[in-house]
């Protein structure tokens, strides 16, 4: 009985031990649940009332602080910029400055160049970093990022310095001819000569003032607005009769095919400059008695039906290291060869344009000592996809992606590169 009677009260005390040690972790459990956290302190109870949704629509980096540096409240676009990390402020000029502000309430402002995340090229973010005063207890830092802003700045400079400079060499060089002509007014042949090479300089001058402006309509103007079907090898034939001048002094053979019954949707003045500049490229930078080749043909592609215009040449080809830049303004290979021929720099910065306006795009193949193949690439007409749906379901169709019908089987001969399209 003794031994029974110990086994209840032991098992009574037991328990009642775990009771009372459930009671307090509820009641512990409950006052944790009601104590704010150190997220929902800052957000609600410290934040004045609208700022949070204030700060999700501001397109600017937006980044509140505490009294005691920790990040309240951080946008999103804050974080990718690398601004916050781990809860803090992880640029040191910006939190020096939200500590003077906190301290005696000034607005400041500075821009500043920082480190891009991930990249070890120590390529430089520009951003433009203002801190305010946000009630009595928080600073409010607003951040813009100016890179962009400052690639294009840098565009416009070195275009107007380009400009400057490419106007300035045939104005010089009309003036000084003309002091020539006239100190030499005794002389009929220095005249006859002088009066020529200012012929040369005026129509250089003259071809740069409206390259100029195709550049600049074409920048500005909608291509869509005037949009119309418009025939691939009325196009190539407009691009050859412009060049066949030059082709014939050089003895340049020039051949077309693969356009017929094909149709592109644009502003035909622009896709005729377009690929007259890609011509008058390939005829300039070729070699006497060598060919030049205009192909076309349709190409699948997930949006829809694509037409390709290709210009081929012989020439010297185009190196590696300047293939990517063949398209920006004033850029040239050869610039000797380029003032030789009387190109300005700015042709292919005009197809790319077009290109890019008509929703398609141009792309380079080249290898030197064999040539360089220029593509065009252009949505295919709606009417013209319309027809050429009704007579594929009579007539064989190419097949786009044999490899055995290159660009270059028009010509008489192939040329030495085995694949010319992108």
């Amino acid at each position: 009985m003794d031994v029974n009677a110990a086994v209840a009260a032991a098992s009574a005390i037991a328990g009642l031990c775990t009771g009372v040690i459930a009671v307090l972790a509820f009641r512990w459990s409950e006052r944790d649940q009601a104590r704010p956290t150190r997220t929902s302190l800052h957000t609600d109870a410290v934040l004045p009332p609208g700022v949070d949704t204030v700060l999700s629509v501001l397109r600017s980096s937006a980044v509140v602080l505490d009294e005691s540096d920790s990040v309240v409240k951080a946008s999103s676009a804050a974080y990718a910029l690398g601004l916050v990390r781990g809860g803090k402020l992880a640029v040191d000029p910006m939190l020096h400055m939200a500590r003077d502000t906190r301290r005696d309430g000034e607005i400041r402002q500075v821009e500043l160049d920082l480190p891009r995340r991930g990249t070890g090229r120590g390529e430089a973010l520009a951003v433009s970093a203002r801190v305010a005063p946000l009630g009595s207890r928080l600073v409010l830092l607003l951040v813009e990022d100016l890179t962009e802003a400052r690639r294009i700045e840098a565009v416009r400079r070195d275009f107007v310095a380009n400009v400057s400079h490419e106007l300035k060499t045939p104005t010089g060089a009309l003036s000084l001819l003309s002091e020539a002509v006239m100190g030499a007014s005794d002389d009929p042949e220095a005249v006859e000569r002088f009066a020529g090479r200012m012929q040369i300089e005026a129509t250089r001058l003259t071809n740069l003032v409206q390259e100029l402006i195709d550049l600049s309509r074409v920048q500005n103007d909608d291509p869509l607005e005037d949009a119309e079907p418009v025939r691939v090898d009325t196009l190539v034939a407009e691009a050859i009769d412009r060049c066949r001048h030059q082709a014939g002094t050089k003895q340049i053979t020039m051949a077309s095919g693969g356009t017929a019954d094909l149709y592109v949707w644009g502003n035909r003045g622009q896709l005729a400059a377009a690929l007259g500049n890609l011509v008058e490229n390939a005829v300039n930078y070729s070699a006497a008695r060598t060919r030049v080749g205009i192909a076309g043909r349709r190409v699948a592609a997930p949006g829809g039906d694509l037409i390709e215009i290709a210009v081929t040449d012989q020439g010297l080809g185009i190196s590696e290291k300047d293939r990517e830049r063949v398209f920006e303004r004033f850029y040239r290979v050869d610039p000797a060869r380029s003032r030789a021929t009387g190109g300005t720099g700015l042709g292919l910065a005009i197809v790319k344009h077009v290109a890019a306006s008509h929703g398609g795009e141009v792309t380079v193949w080249s290898s030197e000592g064999q040539g360089s193949t220029f593509t065009l690439r252009l949505p295919e007409s709606g009417a013209a996809r319309e027809r050429s749906a009704v007579t594929r379901a009579g007539t064989p169709v190419v097949d786009e992606d044999d490899e055995s019908q290159p660009y270059e089987t028009f010509l008489s001969e192939p040329l030495s590169a085995p694949e010319v399209r992108q």
